[in-house]
């Protein structure tokens, strides 16, 4: 399993419209191959900043799969116009596992 971590500046003022849009978004990504999970967080000090959370069973579910897709297009449609600067996004696995 994978998890992508992708970062986003929102453009202030906007936060609630972006998390709104994610929200709406979530069905593009429970139908997803090979997306297991999401989820969204807001950075407690920095309000304009979120990282989504999105666990895929592949690399390439995420970065083929979804990406290639109509759906993707949406999501970026649903948030695009909210990001300050563009999307970092990283995918990570595990490496040890505590408990």
């Amino acid at each position: 399993m994978i998890t992508e971590i992708a970062q986003f500046e929102i453009k202030p003022g906007m936060e609630k419209d972006f998390e709104a849009g994610v929200a709406k978004a979530a069905p593009l990504f429970q139908r997803a191959k090979g997306c297991r999970s999401m989820k969204l967080m807001n950075t407690t000090e920095r309000p304009s900043f979120y990282r989504l959370l999105v666990e895929w069973d592949t690399l390439e579910n995420h970065t083929v799969d979804f990406r290639g897709s109509a759906d993707f297009q949406e999501w970026r449609k649903l948030v695009g116009h909210c990001f300050a600067a563009p999307p970092l996004a990283e995918h990570m696995d595990v490496a040890v596992r505590g408990f």
